[in-house]
């Protein structure tokens, strides 16, 4: 920064007449990694001029604006539009973005979607083509893209990277197709971001080796150094359903110009009180350097996706925010491409209705379709761990009535199961479930990862269907289902996403989430938490609409065994 025009992005374009915004405070100089006194000049949306001036007071400090470097839009359950209307209270003026979940379900035509509706905001979104539609094969979605798909989504301008590669075992085994997708995204010149829970070592250096260039899915330190020497950039991630940012946080101090920040999947109540914001005031907690925390926030997605945000400097978008101080970090005013977006906690960009589209041919259910007839040996059973995508996998006794498998609350042992939505005459996929903790009741959700199927979790068989039937109801949702009371949070926007405000969506969610509490579950997260049970590609154990998988050994698994132990 200097005290005159840089040769930046903006010369040319100013005239005397020009409206000239100025904006004083505590610069913040990221890339030269010094804060001094001054006043921003802003026309036609770049910043004209950085001025130094001593005589400029107070605590107040004007920064580039925050990054999230990986988030699916769609797990806000708000389309674009509206998720940017609640992220740029919190400094977000951009995201890297997967829209993985709607193109399982609508395809190219739900990525198109994503991009034209983003459009209607100023917020800068930098969307991905997903490689894996479907995720697996042990799986029915609502859409494929195959390489020549891709390839053609990674040609448009509006797309700039190539979303997760989570098909891990697919790169290590050459698989074709896979190949010839990461091959599009180098010749576009566009990166490629990873998805590999759990590798480690020469597996680790493996994939990197492919062109894998990012990963978000490290939950112990070990592994995310791994990475780091196979020469990937680490997203410490933190959502409201997977949470490793305590375990990843030593790297702000070793590696922080290799890492940054994400949330990967935020539901609508969390978006409402913080975003990256928080991610910023826990590394500062912790004593890491300001400069470092402020790059993973910003600059390092910026540098690494070849983003057209601002960094605050002479020539650049002026794409900044103003934060109370360092020690609170509270956000304070929030500019976009020069436009005010924000200020003292209230959006100013305006609500704007979004169109519906699904794809949604699921019909009601019956009791009688959850019922398992018992066999013998033990259940092989998905433990759900608190903060987790991951599973570990487990085998207890059944509880038999009636020469059927119940689901056993007492032992938090309940039912899975998980409804195909797009074809109404296949059968309902049933397994068992630890760590839900449901005494009564039932919760079910249209948010299923990846292929968005209905999944569904509950104490009994009459419950489990009343509440996968309110999500058919309304063609996508999320419900909660106990003793006298039932609740839906209607998803007519490919059964993810909400069409209504924000803020509504935020309260009818917090409200089916204490109902989920109040019948019993001990989940700070449990509609999330439910949302991956279907997840495949992590593992271990979880459930398909095919059946139950384990993501360690990449096959099916018997619902029950006859091995003792």
């Amino acid at each position: 920064m200097g005290d005159g025009l840089a040769n930046g992005a903006g010369q040319g374009h100013f005239s005397a007449r020009m409206t000239v915004q100025r904006i004083s405070g505590r610069i913040v100089d990221v890339l030269n990694r010094t804060e001094f006194p001054g006043t921003i000049e802003v026309a036609a949306g770049i910043i004209r001029r950085i001025v130094r001036d001593a005589r400029v007071r107070g605590p107040h400090l004007l920064m580039p604006g925050l990054v999230d470097a990986h988030i699916h839009i769609e797990s806000s359950m708000l389309p674009p539009v509206e998720f940017a209307r609640h992220a740029v209270v919190h400094g977000t003026v951009a995201t890297v973005s997967d829209p993985h979940e709607i193109a399982n379900v609508l395809g190219a035509a739900g990525v198109r979607y994503m991009i034209a509706d983003g459009r209607r905001s100023p917020f800068k979104f930098n969307f991905g083509v997903p490689s894996c539609v479907p995720a697996t094969t042990f799986e029915t979605a609502g859409a494929a893209l195959d390489a020549r798909a891709v390839a053609k989504l990674l040609a448009l301008p509006d797309v700039k990277f190539l979303a997760e590669v989570m098909n891990f075992p697919g790169v290590l085994n050459g698989d074709p197709a896979l190949l010839a997708m990461i091959a599009a995204a180098k010749r576009a010149g566009k990166p490629v971001d990873g998805h590999a829970p759990g590798l480690r070592g020469q597996l680790a250096e493996r994939y990197a080796a492919a062109g894998i260039t990012t990963d978000h899915e490290c939950f112990t330190l070990a592994e995310a150094k791994d990475k780091l020497a196979a020469g990937m950039q680490i997203l410490i991630r933190e959502g409201s359903a997977a949470r490793n940012f305590a375990a990843l946080a030593p790297l702000l101090k070793t590696d922080p110009m290799n890492c940054m920040f994400c949330c990967d999947d935020l539901h609508p109540d969390l978006l409402m009180v913080r975003h990256l914001d928080e991610h910023v005031r826990r590394a500062l907690a912790l004593g890491a350097n300001r400069f470092d925390v402020l790059a993973c926030a910003s600059a390092n997605p910026v540098r690494h996706y070849g983003l057209a945000v601002g960094l605050l400097r002479e020539g650049d978008p002026a794409d900044f925010i103003e934060v109370d101080s360092w020690r609170n970090f509270r956000v304070r005013r929030t500019w976009i491409a020069g436009r005010l977006v924000a200020r003292q906690g209230r959006s100013l960009l305006p609500r704007q209705r979004a169109r519906v589209v699904n794809q949604f041919r699921a019909r009601p259910r019956r009791a009688e379709d959850f019922a398992v007839r018992a066999g013998s040996g033990k259940l092989n059973i998905i433990d759900a761990l608190n903060g987790q995508l991951i599973t570990r996998a487990l085998r207890l006794r059944a509880k038999v009535v009636d020469g059927c498998a119940v689901a056993d609350p007492g032992r938090d042992l309940l039912k899975i199961a998980v409804v195909n939505r797009y074809a109404p005459r296949a059968p309902v996929a049933v397994g068992f479930i630890r760590g839900f903790g449901l005494r009564d009741g039932a919760l079910a959700s249209s948010v299923a990862h990846d292929s968005h199927n209905i999944v569904a979790v509950g104490a009994d068989d009459a419950s489990i269907a009343a509440a996968v039937n309110l999500v058919i109801a309304h063609h996508g949702g999320i419900s909660a289902v106990g003793p006298g009371r039932r609740a839906v949070l209607p998803l007519p926007i490919a059964g993810l996403m909400s069409d209504k405000d924000g803020r509504t969506v935020a309260r009818r969610y917090t409200a089916l989430d204490a109902l989920a509490k109040q019948l019993g579950s001990r989940l700070d997260a449990p509609f999330m938490t439910l949302s991956f049970m279907a997840l495949l590609v992590i593992p271990d154990l979880k459930l398909s609409d095919r059946g139950l998988f384990s993501g360690t050994n990449w096959a099916f698994q018997p619902l029950m065994d006859n091995c003792v132990g």
